[in-house]
């Protein structure tokens, strides 16, 4: 049955649609076994902070370089918006952005007397103006908690707006309290831009490849040249018009699976593009597996091993020198869901031992139900089992407990202010934004070099962890990590 259905204004929640869940203790290889006969979640008696799913759909929207963004709700709701902004700028080079416009982010800004009136004719008035400020070529309203427990009639404003000014004006349900899984606001973004963006192909091109991805360097570029393509990035820095025509890819493939379940399953579902039955390209083998599986779905299966050949000839004597020198190394994981296993993947091809892993929430399953898209699955495969596995979403109170317990030579993060706890117990630790730098043979390099050098540089932290204050109590550092997480269901 189809999990996409572009006739409905909002997407299902991914605890409904894919059985996602934020509460897991146990370890990796019994996840895997419990997500493919009916995974429960553990609630939490306290949680510590949780992430809003606007911010993911901010995130994939205000990056659009043609597009405006209002947020509907009070005006707090866009204060942490800014950052994608600033993102747009710095990035922009790293995709051949060289003249980044400036970002178009509004707010309604509902205030007390909006929440018992209603706020839908502010909306109206609001993205009138902002089409008069701005002439976008796409305006996006992203709903906050305010808008949806009011009861706006959002579609409705947005439909007649539509109407009115001519260019697309994309309603996008993403109210915070509706999910505890904040990549579901990755969902809604691409809803809304399959609805109302993405046209039917006239034509297919076989020189054009999607690549759903946030920020990265262009890796692609280079990879898919030999076949005689080109990428086709979703959606940071792309435009109203190559979103309107990434319905006529030859395939489309995923930087994160977590990131691009939804917009790949409506790709093949609602226009035709294949989804490639693989996971991201981390690792070798699962790099290996990740070019034939390009290959084979065009029908250059030829190329797609003098690729194989001629990167592992150049790359793999380099990585096995790297293994050499972390060999015995340890390390611990907090990322979200599919960039957290990539890490793991990461650590396995060096020759580190993952002692445990914090991941912010896990997919029970992908919406293309293909077990080739599960990354997790594919890391116990390669490379065996990671123990101390947390499954939460972002509680940094459970990762302090983690590392105070299993003090690894090394911690790796994908998000901003997680390295901190790491520093505070000494522990070199390690934050690349940039989620296409550890894709690829090179990428193992890359990532390999990076750790040796945190490593080696780690007079600064031992410093820190004699004068840091811990900010829970030891009571709380002696318990077990899922002390909090009910018992029973998933995990232990």
């Amino acid at each position: 049955m189809s999990k996409v259905n572009l006739a409905l204004p909002s997407v299902q929640i991914r605890e409904i649609r894919i059985n996602s869940i934020t509460g897991y203790y146990g370890d990796a290889e019994s996840l895997v076994a419990e997500s493919s006969c009916g995974l429960k979640d553990r609630n939490r008696s306290f949680s510590q902070c949780l992430g809003c799913s606007i911010t993911k759909a901010a995130c994939m929207t205000i990056l659009i370089q043609d597009g405006a963004v209002i947020t509907h709700g009070p005006i707090g709701c866009s204060s942490c918006l800014t950052e994608y902004a600033f993102t747009y700028k710095v990035n922009g080079g790293e995709r051949g952005v060289e003249h980044p416009t400036q970002r178009k982010i509004f707010s309604t800004n509902l205030q007390e007397r909006d929440t018992v009136y209603g706020g839908a004719q502010k909306l109206s008035h609001a993205i009138r103006e902002v089409y008069e400020r701005t002439h976008a070529n796409a305006i996006f309203v992203l709903t906050t908690c305010a808008a949806g427990i009011i009861g706006d009639d959002v579609e409705s404003v947005c439909n007649e707006a539509e109407e009115e000014i001519g260019v697309p004006v994309v309603a996008i349900f993403c109210e915070g309290f509706k999910s505890k899984i904040w990549t579901t606001g990755f969902d809604a973004a691409y809803h809304g831009i399959a609805r109302k963006l993405i046209a039917p192909a006239e034509r297919r091109r076989e020189d054009m490849i999607n690549v759903i991805n946030f920020w990265g360097s262009d890796m692609f570029s280079e990879w898919f040249a030999p076949f005689g393509a080109k990428p086709n990035y979703i959606t940071p820095y792309s435009t109203t018009n190559t979103l309107r025509h990434s319905s006529e890819a030859a395939l489309t493939v995923q930087a994160c699976s977590t990131l691009g379940s939804y917009l790949g399953a409506a790709l093949e579902q609602e226009f035709g593009v294949p989804e490639l039955p693989s996971a991201p390209p981390y690792g070798i083998e699962q790099t290996d597996r990740w070019f034939r599986a390009i290959g084979k779905a065009l029908g250059k299966e030829e190329i797609a091993e003098r690729v194989i050949a001629e990167k592992r000839k150049e790359y793999l004597p380099k990585i096995e020198a790297l293994r050499e020198k972390l060999a015995g190394k340890t390390a611990y994981v907090t990322a979200g869901a599919a960039h957290g296993h990539a890490l793991l993947d990461i650590l396995g091809e060096l020759g580190i031992e993952a002692r445990g892993a914090s991941i912010f929430h896990h997919d029970a399953k992908f919406d293309s139900e293909r077990p080739e898209n599960d990354q997790l699955a594919q890391r116990v495969r390669d490379y065996g089992n990671v123990q101390n596995f947390n499954v939460c979403n972002k509680q940094e109170f459970e990762l302090d407990n983690a590392l105070h317990r299993i003090r690894p030579d090394v911690l790796l993060a994908r998000h901003g202010g997680m390295t901190t706890w790491g520093a505070k117990f000494g522990i070199p630790s390690l934050l690349i934004g940039d989620e296409h730098y550890g894709m690829g043979y090179e990428g193992i390099v890359k990532y390999g070099e990076r750790i040796l050098e945190v490593m080696e540089n780690d007079e600064f932290v031992k410093n820190l962890e004699k004068h840091a204050v811990n900010p829970y109590t030891r009571w709380w550092l002696e318990q077990e990590p899922d002390y909090f997480l009910q018992k029973g269901g998933a995990g232990k």
